[in-house]
């Protein structure tokens, strides 16, 4: 043992000498009145009052959790669960949910694809384990739930509504990155239903974010100014792999630049959202939706770098981990996702149908009181 290990040593022993001494003299004066006292303050405070100015991130979820009627599903959608025999495991307060004892492959019955899409816009991200479902089950599943989108940029294959994503040693993990599927539609996808084939023995998790309550957490100043704000999203990132002859008639068929608002109404809870993906939206053209002026470049970045940062705050998001044969069918009007690269060199497979959407929309009046 050297000089300075026998040093560090004397110090940590004298430190936690004198941290002892003070503990029992200190604590019923600091901590003790500290409780009693918040208790006293907040008690009755709306929940906006009682969060620190730098736990917003906890604010919207706890804002999100109370128009959730404080419970992670409604008494409605619980029962229905019992009575069909599934079982919920929540990943988080107010989203990811897996949905146990049921196997898609069966003939559901509407009133089972009711219960589906409920338990979908009430937990934004829902998950299903051991389903293995051939691709026409898997198109035939989606389609339960609207018309599909065929993707025009990826391979393609005997199901132009199947998008295969397969990763390997020779081809990592890219999809690493916060976004929500395809704002580059003038008409984006309502969700996205991925079956994992094959999955890495470690790692190859995918992420989902609240965008609810990303939004609600954002302090007031950023909240109103982003009421009329609209983003232009494009396809760009997808057009370098082409020739350049090619670009016309890309653009010609599917429009080149679309206009979304940065707040996004959801059409069947009246929810404000977040609406950004880093990758499609150009962050220097910004514009008012009255006017149509554009705010100068420098606003726009720092407004998106202040949503990206908010969008991916830990309290926000949960993490689920795939196996061979589970499925996840997320939000896109509800939730940002992540596939995280960290499963290499393991092999990769995951398969995905988008139900279609309709044009984004924000109209406040809408949202839950």
């Amino acid at each position: 043992m050297t000089a300075n290990s026998n040093n560090a040593i004397e110090k940590n022993e004298e430190y936690n000498r004198n941290a002892l001494s003070l503990l029992g003299k200190l604590y019923p004066h600091g901590r003790v009145s500290e409780v009693a006292e918040a208790d006293k303050i907040n008690s009755g405070l709306p929940l906006e009052q009682r969060f620190r100015p730098y736990s917003l991130s906890g604010l919207g979820v706890a804002l999100e959790y109370q128009q959730m009627g404080m419970r992670p599903v409604s008494v409605n959608l619980a029962n229905q669960a019992a009575r069909f025999g599934y079982e919920f495991e929540h990943l988080a307060v107010t989203l990811g949910t897996v949905i146990h004892n049921i196997d898609l492959k069966d003939e559901l019955s509407d009133e089972q694809i009711s219960f589906i899409r409920q338990t979908l816009l009430e937990r934004k991200v829902i998950f299903f384990h051991n389903q293995h479902l051939s691709e026409d089950q898997q198109v035939q599943f989606g389609k339960r739930f609207g018309t599909l989108d065929a993707f025009p940029f990826g391979p393609p294959g005997k199901n132009p509504y199947l998008f295969y994503i397969h990763h390997n040693e020779n081809r990592p993990g890219s999809e690493n990155n916060w976004h929500t599927d395809v704002t580059w539609m003038e008409n984006p996808s309502l969700g996205s239903i991925a079956q994992v084939d094959v999955a890495p023995p470690i790692g190859g998790s995918t992420l989902f974010s609240d965008s609810h309550a990303a939004y609600l957490g954002l302090p007031p100043d950023l909240k109103d100014r982003l009421q009329h704000l609209y983003g232009i999203n494009d396809y760009r990132v997808f057009m370098r792999k082409y020739p350049e002859e090619l670009h016309n008639e890309i653009k010609q068929k599917v429009p080149f630049g679309v206009s979304h608002p940065l707040l996004r109404t959801h059409p069947e809870t009246g929810k404000t959202a977040l609406y950004v993906h880093l990758g499609f939206i150009r962050q220097d053209a910004l514009f008012d939706g009255r006017t149509g002026e554009t705010l100068p470049p420098d606003e726009c970045k720092d407004i998106i770098r202040q949503l990206s940062v908010q969008h991916t705050r830990e309290e926000y998001v949960c993490r689920f981990r795939y196996e061979a044969g589970s499925i996840a069918f997320w939000d896109n009007r509800a939730v940002q996702h992540y596939a995280a690269s960290d499963y290499w060199p393991h092999e990769r497979v995951l398969r995905r149908v988008t139900v279609s959407g309709d044009r984004p929309y924000y109209d406040p009046s809408q949202a839950p009181s």
